[in-house]
């Protein structure tokens, strides 16, 4: 077995004019040969913005609030993450072969990389949008934690890079406006980071009735109770402490760091809030989705 500490932190890899981690790069020509199946839920989101808290809500929901199935494999295996590839653990294709039907899958990859399989199936699809502030913050955090991705040198200088696109999967106004218009024409529930912390039940029942599912009232209660920041951050089956160090440090940063609205008020200056803001201003002309960046 391969050991990542072998392996320094690799720059980017470019698919498409799109950058990658490397090893995410490398997954992408086998992924075309996948098949999606047309009962397949993908849920898709950018980096930090909720992914794995949705994940874990849809696996509740599929397994009818029973939290003793959902113990049954970390979240990474219970809802395999198509593109993902790291040395020493199982790809996302390798975890998906073995991943009984109706399955759930999760991506961060950008229209232009996604299987065309999941569009020709109708895949049903879950996006999730959060606050670019907040996404930046966190990814930060992230990119010092998770050594699969290159060093992210100072705040001042990750905070660049994301508004020029330049960290892994690319632009986050890109990602966030080509799925909301995705979700005009295909079957899309497109989701706010912001609108399920404010009122998970809402949030959840909206899942359902996307779905085409119902459940109890007392068991969507369950679920919220079982999906809040507090529990999943202690949840060793949703917090990523089962992936080996030598991949993400939790010591460096928690992956369940804070799961909050306007963090980005802690890292940003009123310099780099204002040219944040003029930036943000430029690339989200004409586009009508609107974000809150606290609650």
């Amino acid at each position: 077995m391969e050991l990542m500490q072998d392996t320094p932190r690799l720059p980017l890899e470019y698919v498409k004019g799109i950058p990658l981690i490397k090893y995410f790069a490398d997954a992408l020509g086998p992924l075309q040969n996948f098949q999606a199946q047309p009962d397949d839920l993908l849920i898709s989101t950018y980096p930090k913005s909720g992914t794995t808290w949705v994940s874990e809500i849809l696996d509740l929901i599929y397994q009818g609030g029973d939290l003793k199935k959902c113990q049954r494999a970390p979240i990474f295996i219970r809802v395999p993450f198509l593109e993902f590839k790291v040395p020493g653990v199982p790809t996302g294709l390798e975890v998906l072969n073995d991943t009984p039907a109706p399955r759930l899958l999760k991506t961060h990859l950008p229209l232009a990389l996604l299987p065309q399989t999941l569009l020709d199936q109708k895949v049903k699809m879950v996006y999730v949008a959060r606050n670019a502030k907040d996404v930046a913050v966190s990814y930060y955090h992230f990119y010092r934690m998770a050594k699969v991705h290159p060093d992210p040198g100072t705040w001042e200088d990750f905070l660049e890079k994301f508004m020029a696109g330049e960290v892994s999967y690319g632009s986050w106004y890109q990602h966030v406006q080509e799925w909301w218009e995705l979700s005009h024409t295909h079957p899309v529930l497109y989701l706010f980071y912001e609108d399920i912390q404010e009122n998970p039940k809402r949030e959840i029942q909206k899942i359902l009735e996307f779905l085409g599912r119902s459940l109890p009232d007392e068991t969507v209660d369950h679920i919220v109770q079982h999906t809040s920041f507090k529990e999943m951050k202690k949840n060793t089956m949703a917090n990523y402490t089962t992936i080996p160090t030598e991949v993400m440090d939790h010591n460096i940063s928690a992956f369940m760091r804070k799961g909050i609205a306007g963090d980005w008020k802690t890292m940003f200056t009123v310099a780099q809030n204002e040219c944040f803001e003029a930036d943000y201003a430029k690339k989200m002309a004409g586009c009508n989705l609107h974000f809150r960046s606290e609650l």
